[in-house]
Formats: structure tokens, sequence, C-alpha cells
């Protein structure tokens, strides 16, 4: 029986790396593109080939060290398993083994991913951005052919550009015919005798670029924006996978976000929010006038229709809600405070009553339907 670990000049004990590293190293000193027409070259090539598969497959080789040899043309005893059998019969192949005609080198690439940072202004009205992002591109120098300018794929003279090799084994079934990917051309057909030096014979390379994007109102962290064919560029120049770039909202020093709506906490002295005033208060739209009615309460809510975030994708804006922070006066000089104890004593709250306000009034009732959503 044929030696394949003399062949491919490894121990018997060789691990998975070890047996690649070899073949691969034998491979490229013995290819036809490198070696010549020698057919000394060319036999030992084969039998290298053969090696490799049956050595780089764990089953084959479990197979080959109790005695077979899977790669043989004659007995059972070659490793020929039932799986082959099924393949060949009933065409249940997988992977490169049910590829009719050579495996395209180039294809689609990755889709990738890319943080978009923007502020509250931007997500409420949409904006126009600049994004740099870093991704695989087709190479200038080969165009995405893989090879060195002048130079281009030549057909793999062991499958003969088919992409695999066929070979013959005995079964209880008779002799059949089985169809596996070239060792040679790794089931491309074709080979790269001088690969492009700038990308290594991949086709392409990765390259910082600024793409334009149009953030639509209504975006939200953690909404995605899809760029079609904005992505990594394949191998061999493939087709461009999709970018994707997830919003982060940035946090505002004013407004809280909550849905489509604003909320923001205006400060009232005590004497507005008693008597009622006109305050201006800057908003995301310039100032806007907010009316408060004479008896105004801490916490009270004044809503500014149609001041909010706009709607994602529907149109229209969320609103604007402005609760009321009525602020109480401290360090009161001795004409202030002679002022409200003779206001104490006409409104008669000298000495007000203690008694608790009952659960649906009274500033626990508001926090508690805040929190319900009412």
């Amino acid at each position: 029986m044929t030696d394949y670990y003399e062949i491919l000049g490894v121990p018997r004990d060789a691990t998975p790396e070890q047996i690649k590293k070899a073949y691969r190293r034998l491979a490229r000193e013995l290819h036809p593109d490198v070696a010549g027409n020698d057919p000394a070259s060319e036999e030992r090539f084969k039998d290298v080939s053969r090696a490799y598969d049956v050595l780089g497959n764990p089953d084959k080789r479990r197979a080959y060290d109790l005695g077979g040899d899977p790669s043989a043309a004659g007995g059972m005893g070659g490793g020929f398993g039932f799986q082959d059998i099924f393949e060949t019969f009933f065409g249940a192949a997988t992977g490169a083994t049910a590829q009719r005609g050579p495996i395209p080198r180039a294809r689609r690439g990755q889709d990738a991913l890319v943080r978009l940072d923007i502020d509250l202004s931007e997500a409420t009205f949409g904006s126009h951005r600049e994004v740099q992002v870093d991704t695989a591109v087709v190479c200038p120098t080969c165009q995405g052919s893989c090879c060195r300018p002048g130079t281009s794929p030549r057909t793999c003279e062991v499958c003969g550009g088919r992409g695999s090799v066929q070979r013959v084994a005995r079964s209880f079934l008779g002799q059949v015919m089985t169809t596996q990917p070239c060792a040679a051309c790794q089931g491309f057909g074709t080979v790269i005798p001088e690969p492009c030096t700038e990308c290594a014979g991949e086709g392409r390379v990765r390259s910082r670029r600024t793409i334009s994007v149009d953030v639509p109102a209504g975006v939200d962290t953690g909404t995605r924006i899809k760029l079609t064919s904005q992505g990594e560029v394949g191998p061999a120049g493939g087709p461009a996978g999709d970018l994707y770039l997830e919003v982060r909202e940035r946090r505002h020093d004013v407004f809280v976000r909550r849905g489509d709506d604003l909320h923001a906490t205006l400060p009232v002295p005590m004497t507005a929010a008693a008597l009622g005033t006109v305050l201006t208060l800057d908003t995301l739209d310039g100032p806007q006038e907010v009316d408060l009615r004479p008896g105004t309460q801490p916490d009270q809510e004044v809503v500014l229709k149609g001041l909010g975030v706009g709607h994602l994708h529907t149109g229209g804006r969320g609103d604007l809600h402005v609760h009321v922070d009525v602020q109480v006066p401290v360090a009161l000089d001795d004409e202030q405070a002679e002022l409200l104890r003779r206001l104490a004593a006409l409104r008669g709250e000298e000495r007000p009553d203690a008694r608790l306000a009952t659960a649906s009034t009274g500033m626990f009732a508001r926090l508690r339907d805040k929190l319900a959503g009412r």
C-alpha cells in the first residue's frame, strides 16, 4: 500500500496543521506552473495531491490508518463508505462535491456595522452626514482579478478547469465514480500564477472612505440605517455587502426624550406661579411662549403641541411637555418676611391645619398618575 505519510514527508502522528503545511509546500514546488512540463514532477504532484486527499480528511485518514486505501481503485478496503455511495447514486453530495463546474472566486462580501452618534436636534429634524467607514474595497492595482497586472489566471492542469476531480472505486454495488474538489486549485478551476502584490491575491484591500447619508427624523438609539452595497467588498472583487449605521443619540443638557415626546423642567418663582405669567422658553424650534395660569401648582404640566421629535417614516411630531418647578424663596430679608406674614394673615394661613391629603389628591397622587402614564 502506498505510504502517503512518506510522500508528504510527515510522521504518522502528524497534526492536521502539519499535514496541510507540508502539502502546501510541496504543491508550490511541484505545481506545473512552477516546475514546468517535467513528467516526473507532474507525477509527483499527483501523488502529493492524492496523499493530501486522504490524510487531509479525518475519515479517510482513519480508514487508511486501519489498513485501507480510500483512493485505491480496487477493493472495498479503500475506505469507500456509504456516504460516497449515497452521494454517487442519489446526488446527496454537499458543499463543493455538489458544485457543477468550478467554484467562482468572486463572492459577496460581509455586511458591516458602524456606530453613528447624533444630537437630539438631528433626531428631531433629520440631518445629512458625512461618515467615514473602514471597509474592504476592490484592489485598485488588479481591479479584483487577484493577478499581478499583465497576468491572468491559468486553467488548472490537474482538473482541466472543472474545479473537481473524479475517482473510481469498487463497492458491493459495483464500480462507482465519485467527484471531489480539486486540491490543486481548491475547486476554483484556475490558479493564480502571479498574485497581485498589493492585495496578496485577494482582489480587495482595506481602505477608509467617506460616504454621505441622510439621517431621517425620528431615529433613536438602536435604530439601524441600511446602506445597500456599501459594506465589505467580497473576495476577488465580489459584490459588496450592506452597511448598517447604528444610531446612538447623545444626552441633551435640557430635554429628556421619551418616545417622540420631549420633557423639560421650568423653574418658576412662587409669586409668578401664584399670580400667573408668560415666560419665554428656548426650545429646539427657537423661543416659545409658555402661558402660566394664576395658581399654577408644582409639577404641573404645560404641553406645547408639535414641538417634540419627528415621527419616523410617518411624518408629524411629538409634543413638548414642560414641567413647572415652583421655587420657594429662602433667605428672606425683614421686609419680604413681613409681606409674607401679612399675606398669610390675609389668607388665614398663620397656623395651617396639619391634615394629610387623601390618596386621590396631592403631590403623591400626581406622582402616581405620572408614573402610571395617566
